[in-house]
């Protein structure tokens, strides 16, 4: 008798529990999308190609809109999503590496913690990033990289903590003379700065930067240099698999000086580019948003990314990049939130010594 009453017992817990998880349901709602970004980046062109899938496979088709809140290299919008009270569904954030290394690096503004987020991880989606260079500057190929040195090139970013953390430390081991006017409230103002001639050096993420090799580079008005490169689990840089004919960093460092680039410098690089490419942008639910929920998003993100549709249209709006959701976007969360700290002490004493940002 007991044994039956067990029986039972564990099968109305079953069947109430998906009864309860079937009761997630968004039909007749407006999901928002906050991206701490202005319009036109790779952010905000990241979450327009996701936007519609989402809308489409979320249970109840609820229509997705994208919210641009810049602001503070993306802290504000951030900051403003972790005071929000566990949600309903209805309201989500995608983030960046300009969001993260504020975080890595304890900037006083910061008021977001990831490890709250780590049960609410719903998305991960890795990218790259090219830089490239105005003509104007006389630059036509890595022979004139000895040129591009005594030239004053000036560069459009976020700010010292932003993304724009990965060119400001490339750009210092090769020794280039870049002024970074800060300000930019995404990539993308960042591109209509070099288009209009206010800057003569940019980069611009792999979705972005897809867009700009059709148009600048094709036209002649942008020389690529290098993507940023994708670290391996076992450290090493390797080619980024959307450009695979252009050297990363490392190479091209080595062939312009002939040698490997090391010390704690090329090591804040690599530690910072796994955090900030490998994994650089995810989406978020509200901390303590409930697990059915949670899990209604994760699911319907990998029925996205296993769908014939995303594989057929990922390559042109968001790189070859391996998507991951469900519980495995926990586990690429917790390493990403772990940066070496020497790399993160000699980040932190460069960016206080060289660009006034205070700790």
């Amino acid at each position: 008798m007991i044994r039956k009453l067990g029986i039972f017992f564990l099968a109305f817990i079953y069947l109430t529990t998906n009864l309860f998880a079937a009761e997630v349901n968004f039909q007749g709602k407006t999901v928002r999308w906050l991206i701490p970004f202005a319009v036109g980046g790779g952010s905000d062109k990241w979450a327009r190609y996701y936007g519609p899938l989402l809308s489409k496979n979320l249970p109840g088709k609820p229509n997705v809109i994208i919210e641009n809140c810049p602001g503070g290299g993306s802290i504000t919008c951030a900051n403003q999503f972790a005071a929000m009270p566990a949600g309903d569904g209805l309201t989500i954030l995608g983030d960046s590496g300009s969001t993260k290394f504020p975080f890595l690096l304890e900037d006083p503004r910061v008021k977001y913690n990831y490890n709250d987020w780590l049960k609410t991880v719903v998305l991960v989606s890795p990218t790259g990033g090219v830089t490239y260079v105005s003509p104007s500057t006389g630059y036509k190929s890595t022979s004139d990289f000895q040129k591009l040195k005594t030239v004053e090139l000036k560069f459009g970013s976020q700010g010292a903590t932003s993304l724009d953390l990965i060119p400001m430390i490339a750009y210092e081991i090769l020794g280039l003379k870049v002024k970074h006017v800060f300000g930019m409230t995404g990539r993308g103002d960042g591109r209509l700065a070099f288009e209009r001639g206010d800057a003569n050096l940019d980069y611009q993420t792999s979705s972005a930067y897809l867009k700009v090799e059709e148009t600048l580079v094709k036209e002649g008005k942008a020389i690529p240099m290098f993507s940023w490169g994708i670290v391996n689990p076992d450290g090493s840089i390797s080619r980024d698999p959307t450009f695979p004919n252009l050297p990363h960093f490392v190479e091209y460092y080595e062939k312009v000086y002939g040698k490997k680039p090391s010390g704690p410098i090329f090591d804040a690089y690599k530690a910072f580019l796994g955090s900030g490419f490998s994994a650089q942008k995810m989406v978020f639910l509200p901390k303590g948003t409930s697990s059915d929920i949670v899990k209604a998003y994760r699911d319907t993100f990998s029925i996205i990314i296993n769908s014939p549709e995303h594989k057929t249209s990922d390559n042109e709006e968001i790189g070859k990049y391996l998507q991951v959701s469900g519980i495995n976007s926990e586990a690429v969360l917790k390493n990403t939130i772990n940066v070496n700290a020497p790399a993160k002490e000699w980040l932190r004493k460069y960016l206080s010594d060289n660009h006034q940002v205070k700790f």
